[in-house]
């Protein structure tokens, strides 16, 4: 069985995608220093990990979502 993310971990992470949509990719390293601007000191290590890779999943299922819009539309 999968895990499942709890609702403050996605509203946060979209909330944050939403604003700054360039700036995160599919890279987790790269979100988690990404993140490190946006995040306050309070926030525990493991809702901060939980943070970055939710929205690796996201931008993952975002591309994954684009790319077959475009081949419905025959453009790819």
């Amino acid at each position: 069985m999968g895990s499942i993310r709890p609702s403050n971990i996605k509203r946060i992470a979209e909330e944050l995608i939403e604003k700054n949509k360039d700036v995160f990719n599919e890279d987790f390293k790269h979100n988690k220093e990404v993140l490190k601007n946006f995040v306050e000191n309070s926030v525990t290590k493991k809702t901060f990990n939980e943070l970055a890779g939710y929205i690796t999943r996201y931008n993952l299922k975002l591309k994954s979502k684009q790319k077959n819009e475009m081949e419905q539309l025959g453009l790819a």
